[in-house]
């Protein structure tokens, strides 16, 4: 390689590219993911340090009172160790992960996508990305028609930097922001809020907040000072899925 063909190279002119191809789109969390990277020489030999896949998101993030939207990783796995990557050479590297149970579904705002690279020193890096629909599985899949069931409609999904005492893996949740429009909390409720924390055996937990529809002078008071507001844990199993319209209905009628 001539030495104007390595500064060349440094500056990411004739660098390689990378295109990633999911086997599918979608996926429930914890399952496998499989597909191929492929990555094509340019016109100069390279040496690639590292090969990456990132699952990423966006959240809110709340600063100085004012709100903004941020990039949030979910997780990072590493595909290759170096090699060098002759010009116009063609490789493919299959790869199989599987999504972490905390990842967020694609509702509403929250959008999920992999994005893979290429670390090559002293070079612009290349880049691929590509969207995953991440859907319920079918617990949060029946908590979710379960609320709906009951009269409330969904007016928001979208992720939030995560208070502390909240916080886990990650260091946001996803928050889903139910209104009852019809049934036995129209009246009673002003919103439903729920958030999922699946856990390793198979379960899920929920995290759900119930609050009430200020009521006279008291109620103002208490909606301004917050205390309208009631915060609910409870565990939820596959075994409870045919009864979760009802157990979900006793919890939010003993703080409605």
């Amino acid at each position: 390689m001539s030495f104007f063909n390595k500064v060349l190279a440094s500056v990411g002119i004739g660098s390689a590219k990378v295109d990633t191809k999911l086997e599918k789109d979608s996926a429930v969390p914890g399952e496998a993911i499989r597909g191929v990277v492929e990555i094509t020489g340019g016109s100069t030999e390279q040496k690639i340090d590292d090969i990456y896949l990132s699952l990423n998101t966006t959240y809110i993030k709340e600063s100085d009172d004012k709100k903004y939207t941020v990039s949030g990783l979910i997780d990072r796995f590493r595909l290759a160790q170096s090699f060098i990557l002759a010009a116009n050479e063609r490789k493919e590297i299959p790869f199989t992960f599987n999504l972490p149970a905390d990842t967020p579904l694609s509702f509403g705002k929250t959008k999920i996508w992999v994005a893979t690279g290429l670390d090559i020193k002293n070079a612009v890096d290349p880049a691929d990305k590509d969207y995953i629909r991440i859907i319920a599985t079918p617990l949060m899949d029946s908590v979710l028609n379960a609320v709906s069931s009951m009269g409330f409609r969904l007016r928001e999904a979208e992720c939030e930097q995560a208070p502390h005492r909240l916080r886990r893996r990650l260091p946001f949740i996803q928050e889903f922001e139910f209104v009852p429009v019809s049934g036995p909390f129209r009246g009673k409720l002003d919103e439903l809020e729920i958030v999922f924390f699946p856990q390793s055996n198979g379960e899920t937990e929920v995290m759900m907040q119930v609050d009430r529809k200020a009521r006279g002078l008291g109620g103002f008071l208490a909606e301004a000072l917050e205390m309208d507001e009631t915060f609910v844990r409870f565990t939820v199993t596959n075994t409870d899925i045919p009864y979760m319209q009802q157990k979900l209905q006793s919890v939010i009628a003993k703080y409605a």
